[in-house]
């Protein structure tokens, strides 16, 4: 089961646990996967692409889903 909701920055810093503009940091440094869609010049991914990429993050401990 596939879950295509789109997430902002606030949605993914609120999974990971830190703040959305720790978010916007990564994008600018390549750390995040490009957005899934881009809607009015604003950035958003398929929940399933974040978790995807939470699971491939170095130091993940596995606790995040």
């Amino acid at each position: 089961m596939t879950d295509r909701r789109l997430w902002s920055y606030k949605d993914i810093a609120a999974h990971i646990k830190v703040q959305p503009d720790t978010v916007r940091s990564y994008r600018k440094h390549g750390l995040l996967p490009p957005p899934d869609h881009v809607e009015a010049g604003k950035p958003y991914w398929y929940a399933d692409t974040i978790r995807a990429w939470v699971a491939k993050r170095p130091g993940n401990r596995g606790g995040r889903s």
